[in-house]
């Protein structure tokens, strides 16, 4: 038997059932009978990420323009490396939300960390500057990942992209959600309460995505995003 995760909708949201209990396993072969889907995505990708980068360019400039009012001590973009499609590390570009040389302070707030697993995060962060809370509520911080979509590195919808010591810690189980591009938004993006999941629902979350993707559930999760991004649901 294989895990089902039962989508519906209530209130508006969607929330997330689980039907049983067991460990999906992903086989090879249905990664690799996904062609059509693979040049459907990556047409998408291309299109849709240099449309939104025109379009949204005035909204990029200003944001870049308040980090630096805000706390001119840094660039604006920041950027870090993460772990891709098959273990392949990348620099993942961002607007930056916190204060220069914040991982260097990452170690004095582990004992903070609200979140299990190999993945930190806390609410309060104290490394977050005033327009970082902003853009991150808003999830322009994200913005500069068009680039990477565009360039191929990550793709609108996939596993979000780990940091290496995350993926360092990784299980075998864990390891499935590098089989494939890493993306901008995915199954967990989307959950009303998302950080109150644990990090093996979350990556549960991405290797359901894995099985079940097609170019209609990208587009239905694409959609649900949007939502999710003009009512500030994020962190």
């Amino acid at each position: 038997m294989q895990t089902e995760w039962i989508w519906e909708a209530k209130a508006n949201q969607a929330i997330l059932t689980e039907k049983r209990s067991q460990k999906v396993w992903l086989k090879q072969d249905l990664l690799n009978r996904k062609h059509v889907y693979a040049l459907l995505q990556r047409s998408r990708d291309i299109f849709f990420s240099l449309l939104a980068i025109i379009v949204l360019s005035p909204l990029m400039l200003l944001t870049a323009l308040l980090i630096v009012l805000d706390d001119p001590h840094g660039s604006p973009i920041f950027s870090q490396y993460r772990v891709g499609k098959n273990g392949r590390k990348f620099k993942l570009y961002k607007f930056r939300s916190m204060v220069v040389h914040a991982e260097d302070n990452l170690e004095s707030l582990m004992q903070q960390n609200e979140m299990d697993g190999p993945v930190f995060k806390i609410k309060k962060d104290p490394r977050i500057t005033r327009i970082g809370h902003f853009i991150r509520k808003t999830n322009i911080d994200e913005l500069p990942q068009l680039f990477n979509i565009l360039k191929g590195e990550m793709s609108i919808v996939g596993p979000r992209p780990s940091l290496p010591r995350e993926v360092e810690k990784y299980t075998p189980y864990q390891m499935q959600r590098l089989l494939v591009t890493p993306g901008l938004t995915c199954y967990w993006q989307i959950q009303p309460q998302r950080n109150s999941l644990s990090f093996e629902e979350w990556v549960a979350l991405d290797i359901q995505y894995i099985q079940d993707r097609s170019y209609w559930l990208d587009w239905k999760i694409i959609f649900k995003t949007v939502g999710a991004v003009l009512t500030c649901q994020g962190e």
